[in-house]
């Protein structure tokens, strides 16, 4: 009798497999927006996160944009890593540094979401607010989904690029409805 294709069985569980960080990605991004849901703004910012920026929106469009310049620079680190282009140095180089910067990244936006979560609140009160809130929700459901992959050896190549591409995409969608938006309103200041 006809035997089930073995490729069928391999792709099946190749799914399978893709739940566990496409839940994991839903899950956070829906508590981050339910939490955020719940505060609506207008407490003031605490004085310990200014910094010596002028005041806190420049200090989060700075940091949404040195995570940005980290996130390209894990474009690039990534292709280094994938043997797409080849320069010096060689060996464990660009992993680590990859590693790191995509660390240093998601490091840089902690302060910014706890204010955009805790002080500021999910908002829809114009299209680029509520697309911001979105992205907001989703950059962190999006980087556990991209660590779920990362950890694991049992997930179809093409997944860790998607995942990788699907953080890139949450962060600069932040950075453009965010930073971008702030500099290009009030020019590029601290």
């Amino acid at each position: 009798m006809g035997e089930v294709p073995r490729v069928k069985t391999s792709q099946r569980r190749d799914w399978i497999r893709l739940t566990a960080p496409l839940t994991a990605f839903g899950l956070t991004t829906m508590t981050m927006g339910m939490i955020a849901s719940r505060h609506t703004g207008g407490y003031p910012a605490p004085p310990f996160i200014r910094l010596f920026f002028s005041d806190t929106i420049h200090l989060k469009g700075w940091l949404t944009t040195g995570a940005g310049v980290l996130a390209l620079f894990q474009i690039v680190s990534a292709a280094r890593v994938f043997a797409l282009f080849h320069w010096a140095p060689s060996g464990r180089f660009w992993r680590r540094a990859h590693r790191i910067s995509g660390y240093l990244a998601v490091l840089l936006t902690l302060p910014v979401a706890y204010h955009c979560i805790f002080l500021l609140g999910f908002s829809t009160e114009s299209m680029r607010v509520a697309i911001h809130s979105l992205f907001g929700s989703a950059l962190y459901g999006a980087f556990v989904g991209k660590m779920i992959v990362v950890r694991s050896r049992r997930f179809p190549g093409w997944a860790l690029p998607v995942a990788g591409a699907l953080l890139f995409a949450c962060l600069i969608g932040l950075w453009l409805t965010s930073a971008f938006y702030l500099f290009r309103a009030t020019g590029v200041t601290l």
